[in-house]
């Protein structure tokens, strides 16, 4: 019997160590992709950091399968998530370009399936997410601060100071208001003074960093964002004082775009099309061309499209479509197209279950978390109508991040609702104790008594 307890303890000591092994190799994996670090010092441009981050993470999917997890079962997102790789992977002999289109998808797509599964399978608990999001937000600030101290510009518009999807001012402006509502969230659950000044200042960085991108696309996402965790935190929050921060903040706003004739232009541009002082040179039209085109061949190969990556080559215009559906429906068929909406239909699901779970209700923390998947989903949303994206890692790590927030709130109410997890709760002991409670816990029946 001993022998046998020491047995079971030495593999349980084994698995937990694996298990750290993938959480970390995860955090890494996070960290170098929206920090990029070669970029900033001096002599990291030598080493392959693009090919170490690959390597990282498949050590850490070869660690999670070694620990067993992969016996976990998958959330339907992710299984559609697979289906459309594989989608993609057939649709390749078709293609325009079959190698263009075979590194595209093995390359480059491959690396956010890979994340989604990690994501799913490595976390086990709250904390692993909290912390894995504060890397997020954390990194993404740190590169908006960065940007804007070494504030290189491209024609008066302010570009990443890292490389890759970071460079270009409308993928940073985007990338910044997906992750703007986690980095508000972390000002409100930080204490002591030096922790929330540091957030606060971060967010509000982030703010100027998409005003001097000059990006349209940019200021409708941030918009988007803004406009929910208000909704979210500040009127269902009862977190007033956020209201009036967002409308000094307005009219701080309000007076930078007037005080600035070009942007302005730029902004009014959104619903006027080109006009003087806007600077597109005409871009407008370009890219209602390029949308044209991508909807075309959308419509002349609608079951495996011309290929993943083709576009710019088939058409001969050597550009994306600036749409990350028209361009996936183009190159991946009608079939990438559903596929790769109802991964993003089933992640906002997700939140919107946890809103049914007593554990929402008794944790203020995964309100706030909630709340902020909310915003970054819809603000990725609305951005992915004016960039291209579906091949890129950022939007499989939030589609994951809903499944596992999903995942852990229904386990936690589960256990002491005895509720099947994965399933919303039916209407049985312990949910009676909400049944006059509003989502954020607020007593209904009192309210009632008011009203008669």
């Amino acid at each position: 019997m001993a022998t046998l307890a020491a047995a079971i303890d030495k593999k349980t000591e084994r698995e937990k160590t694996r298990n750290t092994l993938a959480y970390g190799a995860l955090l890494l994996f996070t960290f170098l992709y929206y920090t990029r670090p070669e970029e900033l010092i001096p002599g990291l441009g030598f080493i392959p950091l693009e090919k170490i981050i690959g390597g990282v993470a498949v050590i850490a999917l070869i660690v999670t399968l070694a620990s067993g997890r992969s016996k976990r079962k998958f959330p339907l997102e992710f299984k559609l998530l697979l289906l459309l790789f594989a989608h993609l992977t057939v649709a390749i002999p078709f293609a325009y370009w079959r190698m263009g289109a075979f590194a595209v998808v093995f390359e480059k797509f491959s690396k956010g399936v890979v994340v989604a599964f990690l994501v799913t399978l490595v976390i086990d608990n709250f904390m692993q997410l909290r912390r894995l999001l504060w890397v997020q937000a954390a990194a993404m600030m740190a590169t908006t601060v960065a940007s804007i101290a070494i504030h290189h510009t491209d024609q008066g518009r302010l570009i990443g100071a890292l490389g890759g999807i970071f460079e270009n001012p409308n993928d940073l402006a985007i990338n910044i208001a997906i992750n703007w509502p986690l980095c508000l969230v972390f000002v409100l659950l930080s204490k002591g003074m030096g922790k929330t000044a540091v957030w606060t200042m971060g967010i509000l960085a982030m703010l100027l960093g998409v005003v001097l991108t000059y990006s349209r696309s940019g200021l409708l996402a941030i918009a988007v964002a803004v406009v929910i965790c208000l909704w979210q935190f500040g009127i269902k929050g009862k977190r007033f004082y956020l209201i009036a921060g967002a409308l000094i903040l307005s009219v701080v706003a309000a007076g930078v775009v007037m005080a600035t004739p070009h942007y302005l232009a730029r902004v009014a541009s959104i619903f006027r099309g080109n006009i003087e002082g806007s600077g597109d040179r005409g871009s407008w039209e370009a890219r209602r061309a390029l949308l044209v085109d991508s909807i075309e061949e959308a419509i002349h190969h609608p079951i495996f499209g011309i290929g993943a990556g083709n576009f710019g080559a088939a058409t001969l215009t050597w550009r994306v479509t600036h749409n990350t559906y028209t361009e996936l429906a183009a190159e991946g068929g009608s079939p990438a197209l559903i596929l790769f909406l109802a991964i993003l239909y089933l992640s906002l699901r997700n939140l919107r279950r946890i809103r049914l779970l007593p554990a929402y209700r008794e944790n203020p923390e995964i309100r706030l978390f909630n709340g902020a998947l909310w915003a970054s989903l819809l603000a990725f949303a609305v951005g992915a109508l004016f960039a291209s994206f579906e091949y890129h890692i950022f939007p499989y790590f939030m589609m994951a991040y809903t499944s596992v927030l999903y995942r852990l709130v229904s386990e936690q109410s589960s256990q002491c609702a005895n509720e099947t997890p994965g399933k919303p709760p039916t209407k049985g002991s312990l949910w009676k104790r909400y049944a006059d409670e509003d989502i954020y816990g607020n007593d209904r029946t009192k309210k009632l008594d008011r009203t008669r």
